[in-house]
């Protein structure tokens, strides 16, 4: 019975927190006086944003303007928001569903890029888009949350499991699946919640109202990046897009579907159509293991040479004695704990933009190894002094005590690095 009990807790506890949501991004939908608008926050730290229109073609009765940042090779740039000439919308958010077994009756969605404009292209309301999402198996989208909206206000949220229409004039949707999450737990996120508040106090179809929504509904961490990289605010009635650049919402550029269309297939960078943004070109220019190759091979060369010392001081440990043993322990616990961060900090991007120390909710060890960027400013100057004694007393033979030197100059340079990433934390 506990145990039953439990469950929804937990699953809650997916869904909101699944691998910290690196992507957090939020949408409203307004229905008032026959006029429907949808808002979307695309946040991430990707530094290409892109809105580009597709125009009806042979497999395709609507055309379309999508907007998106994740390039998806030769499918071009992911939807993240979209809308086609017949006025539907949607948006994809970052969820998580708990993985259920399949039935076998439905084929998988082979292409999620290609899937996701299909939609637009061929569904004129949220209906037809129920129809034919239910054709397929959707767990390819099992980190993911799709909703649909049509100019006559009706919206369609597509789980990997279910579709359900809604009817309200106001909704707001972030980074949960609504048929696993009680409306208790989505109030936890603040974006989410801010949204519900403003709805609540106040329902308009002024662009400055809806801007303003945006706005409180926006994310701008105090690090850097994973801020709001696009708003845009879809009229489904006339067919205009207003967007908003890197959370900086006093200045807009408004785009007319029909008349963008009219110039054929086209796709926009959205810093080339803005005035230059301080803060994401500061984004731009930062470097990390992710966009900057030689970082990732620095990196993942001191963590094999720092996990090869620590073995090697190990054994020298326990097979060869002398008056600064401890020392070698030392640095074994210090090599394995290095070499285990600068894995981390190869394969977890959210650790470069979250403040310290970071927190990964899915695992203990990853954010115990966020501590250890302090440790080694804290042993730093001991660990070159006893370097140095070692070479002046030679109380260690060749390999060791160089060794030890090199492990030395790998941490002074691992410290420029962390520094730069200002991963210490105080």
């Amino acid at each position: 019975m506990l145990t039953s009990k439990l469950v929804p807790y937990f699953l809650t506890f997916l869904v909101l927190f699944h691998t910290g949501l690196a992507r957090t991004c939020s949408m409203y939908k307004v229905t008032k006086d026959g006029k429907t608008f949808v808002g979307c926050n695309e946040d991430a730290w990707r530094t290409s944003p892109r809105i580009w229109f597709e125009t009806a073609g042979k497999n395709a009765k609507y055309g379309a303007a999508f907007t998106g940042s994740r390039f998806d090779g030769l499918n071009g740039y992911a939807p993240q928001s979209g809308m086609n000439e017949a006025g539907l919308s949607f948006s994809r958010l970052a969820s998580f569903t708990p993985a259920r077994k399949s039935d076998g009756k439905h084929p998988p969605i082979l292409n999620q890029t290609n899937f996701l404009k299909q939609i637009l292209h061929s569904c004129r309301t949220v209906e037809e888009v129920q129809r034919y999402v239910s054709q397929f198996d959707r767990s390819t989208f099992m980190e993911d949350v799709l909703i649909y909206i049509d100019k006559s206000g009706k919206y369609l949220v597509v789980e990997p499991y279910s579709t359900q229409i809604g009817y309200e004039n106001t909704y707001v949707l972030s980074n949960f699946c609504p048929s696993i999450t009680s409306q208790k737990e989505a109030l936890k996120l603040n974006r989410y919640r801010k949204g519900i508040e403003l709805l609540n106090s106040k329902v308009d179809t002024t662009l400055v109202f809806l801007r303003s929504l945006s706005d409180s509904m926006h994310v701008c961490r105090p690090k850097i990046g994973d801020g709001t990289l696009l708003t845009s605010i879809w009229n489904l009635n006339d067919g205009k897009i207003h967007l908003y650049f890197y959370h900086d919402y006093r200045k807009r550029r408004t785009f007319d579907l029909r008349d963008e269309l009219q110039k054929g297939d086209h796709l926009l960078s959205i810093d080339d159509v803005f005035p230059i943004n301080a803060e994401f070109e500061k984004l731009g220019t930062y470097k990390t293991t992710k966009n900057t190759v030689w970082m990732m091979l620095s990196m993942m060369a001191f963590s094999f040479i720092l996990f090869c010392s620590a073995m090697y001081f190990l054994i020298s440990f326990f097979f060869k004695k002398d008056e600064r043993s401890y020392l070698k322990l030392l640095l074994f616990f210090l090599g394995i704990s290095l070499s285990y961060f600068l894995f981390v900090l190869c394969t977890n991007q959210s650790i470069f933009y979250f403040q310290a120390p970071f927190v990964d909710r899915f695992s203990v060890i990853v954010s115990l190894s966020a501590y250890v960027p302090n440790i080694l400013v804290l042993i730093i100057i001991p660990l070159i002094y006893w370097n140095l004694i070692v070479f002046k007393t030679n109380s260690w033979t060749f390999i060791p005590r160089n060794l030890f030197l090199l492990n030395n100059v790998i941490y002074v340079i691992l410290l420029c690095f962390l520094g730069y990433w200002r991963l210490f934390w105080c």
